[in-house]
């Protein structure tokens, strides 16, 4: 059975069942979450199911607010690391439709092309759904105590953090734990995993080159850099998304042409991915 199917199937009995099902999708900039959604979509519309489809990116803070939270970060960035988001206005909207007093869904929106492209929020949707997809490169990730983030416990890290590296990240740490009620209202977790973390920029590069055939807005080289940097810089995989993929209940390991070469549960995946990667297997997406 397919990952589409399978969810399929699991959202139709949870409908049945009288519940409003949240399934979560982690994936690092340009794994190809927007795409997974639209298929998702696709397959729950032809099975006359509602799924509406949320990106953590739509509930980032108004413009003042957001300048403000991700003043002196170091990568030159005004979106994108934890603190750059208002999960409490995904959550105000999320908690009522999944517990039956409201009998729509209200998501946030936000419009990446106003303000010269630095975006800002516009009119929310609402609308009737039987299910919620949630997807975002940080879905799902936890704070982590401090003993695992002093100075010692990061040298490991590649690219190693400078100094003021390291002080953003204790910064973004505590700002997750904002997220967290947020992340609470996820039932079924599905996660999208690089066989090399040297991918996600390739992605986004390859990204914005379509954008800029198509003729739509696309960001240049040098801040495209940074907005990938602050991705693994700010909540480095190690620590924090391997601990998501330990948790996910779908897990789909890509290569570097995004296709499928491995897909199984949380921990048969971090079991395997703890060994040195040796990608053999046929894409199966």
């Amino acid at each position: 059975m397919s990952l589409e199917e399978a969810l399929l199937a699991w959202c139709q009995q949870e409908r049945d069942s009288g519940r409003r099902p949240v399934i979560g999708l982690n994936g690092p900039v340009g794994a190809g979450k927007s795409t997974l959604a639209r298929r998702l979509q696709q397959r729950f519309a032809a099975a006359d199911l509602q799924l509406a489809v949320a990106s953590i990116d739509d509930a980032y803070l108004p413009w003042q607010q957001r300048l403000v939270a991700m003043a002196g970060n170091p990568y030159g960035v005004n979106r994108v690391p934890p603190g750059s988001h208002d999960p409490v206005a995904l959550l105000a909207g999320v908690r009522p439709w999944r517990r039956g007093t409201s009998p729509l869904l209200e998501l946030p929106r936000f419009d990446k092309t106003l303000r010269d492209g630095q975006g800002d929020r516009v009119v929310p949707w609402r609308g009737a759904a039987d299910a919620l997809l949630l997807e975002g490169w940080m879905l799902g990730c936890q704070p982590l105590p401090q003993q695992q983030l002093s100075s010692q416990a990061l040298q490991p890290l590649k690219p190693p953090l400078n100094g003021a590296e390291r002080a953003w990240l204790l910064r973004c740490n505590q700002a997750l734990e904002a997220y967290v009620p947020l992340w609470q209202e996820i039932d079924r977790l599905v996660m999208l995993w690089p066989s090399d973390w040297c991918w996600p920029r390739r992605w986004r590069l390859q990204a914005e080159a379509r954008q800029r055939r198509s003729g739509g807005g696309w960001m240049p080289a040098a801040d495209l850099d940074r907005l990938v940097k602050a991705t693994l810089q700010s909540l480095p995989p190690d620590l924090y998304q391997r601990p998501v993929l330990a948790r996910a209940t779908d897990v789909r390991v890509l290569d570097g042409r995004r296709r499928w070469v491995w897909e199984g549960s949380g921990e048969a995946a971090l079991q395997r991915w703890a060994q040195p990667c040796s990608v053999s297997s046929s894409a199966t997406g």
